[in-house]
């Protein structure tokens, strides 16, 4: 049957990924079934979104009366999930005004869009350029990526949007370089995912926000996978003590439900008026009520506080093996957003730690990058660490 499924997906789906050779039926925790039984213990989670892990029952239930109430209105009508997640979004960031998606992705564009429209009213004629920063990832319409300082995502799909130049990350100096009289705003991943796993320094943060202070330039930080929990603060910013003008955030905020937001400070987000942006599905009952449930969980389950106290022992674990191994070069990252950098591509590693049973996601040719649901233990964290040396 296994085989079978295979064969129909690979036949009617567009080929844009490079899948396993599983198919997937079920999941229970921290723990993955494919249609024949074999059980994986997952340090993917879904790319850094299901942070409770599998059948956590409170959210399925909260998703399920939500279905038997109300999926869909369009955003022609208020609802009393988006009024509730708006809330909690705002407050959790420290900011005040919420869009919300369908992605990731969609929440980027909303971002430059809410940049670029706050520096036209100020001066329709200058003010349009951004900086993002090389080996950064944002997404893949061509708005995110543009701002996505990688050529080699973006070298077929050229002509991109234009109007974005490209700084070092954690190189303040080679921002300030790229400032001039059109720039309008600096964006940049608090942990750069795609790129590496690289966490920013805190001066480099600090002083971001600090030039954008003193240009009026707007400061976007993208949080879609090292946020929502995931470095043992809501946001991963916060560890750096700074708020940026405008935040986007995906993956864990839905737990598997599709919803992205993007969050701007009153000051910014005014310049967006009725007409400026708009999606048919973002926010719908369906999406905030996860958003809601999410959100209660956090807090119910002191999820913080238990990433402050599982991350050390993950990083320790990861240091032993660093030590052990010759082919790995590093660890770096940062909470539960880890990355072991390998000195050869890791995509056999990867291969093979799925025959045994695991399921890890790379970033990049030779980097296995660690995002598991934020309710791991020590014994998945230990079992984790001998199926990976077994598949080494």
């Amino acid at each position: 049957m296994e085989k079978e499924l295979i064969q129909t997906a690979e036949d009617h789906l567009l080929h844009t990924y490079n899948r396993h050779q599983i198919v997937l039926d079920k999941g229970e925790g921290v723990y993955l079934y494919d249609v024949s039984g074999k059980k994986y213990l997952d340090f993917g989670a879904g790319i850094a979104v299901f942070a409770f892990g599998y059948q956590k029952q409170e959210f399925n239930q909260a998703i399920k009366e939500q279905i038997d109430k109300l999926i869909h209105t369009s955003n022609l009508f208020y609802h009393v999930p988006l009024a509730e997640a708006s809330k909690k979004l705002a407050e959790a960031t420290g900011l005040d005004q919420v869009f919300f998606t369908n992605s990731g992705t969609e929440a980027i564009e909303g971002a430059i869009k809410i940049a670029r429209k706050y520096a036209y009213l100020k001066n329709p004629e200058k003010q349009t350029e951004i900086i993002s920063m090389n080996h950064s990832f944002h997404g893949r319409s061509l708005g995110a990526l543009t701002v996505t300082g990688n050529q080699k995502y973006q070298e077929p799909f050229k002509p991109l949007i234009g109007g974005v130049v490209y700084a070092d990350f954690n190189n303040l100096d080679s921002v300030k370089e790229k400032v001039n009289d059109n720039t309008c705003a600096i964006i940049v991943e608090t942990v750069q995912g795609e790129g590496g796993i690289y966490p920013a320094d805190k001066e480099f943060l600090q002083g971001i926000r600090q030039l954008c202070d003193e240009q009026d330039l707007v400061m976007i930080c993208d949080e879609i996978q090292c946020g929502m929990g995931r470095t043992g603060t809501m946001f991963a910013y916060e560890g750096c003590e700074i708020k940026p003008d405008v935040v986007t955030c995906a993956k864990a905020l839905g737990c598997g439900i599709p919803v992205g937001a993007v969050v701007a400070s009153k000051r910014v987000g005014d310049a967006m008026v009725p007409g400026d942006h708009g999606t048919t599905y973002g926010g719908n009952p369906l999406a905030a009520s996860a958003v809601n449930i999410v959100f209660d969980l956090f807090e119910q389950e002191k999820v913080l506080e238990h990433v402050k106290e599982i991350a050390p022992y993950l990083e320790q674990k990861l240091e032993e093996l660093t030590e052990q191994y010759d082919c790995i070069v590093e660890r770096r990252g940062k909470g539960l957003m880890q990355g072991l950098e390998f000195n050869k591509p890791v995509s056999e590693v990867v291969k093979k730690a799925l025959e045994n049973g695991l399921i890890l996601v790379s970033a990049g040719t030779n980097i296995i990058r660690f995002v598991p649901p934020l309710v791991i233990t020590k014994e998945h964290v230990d079992e984790m660490i001998d199926k990976l040396k077994a598949s080494i």
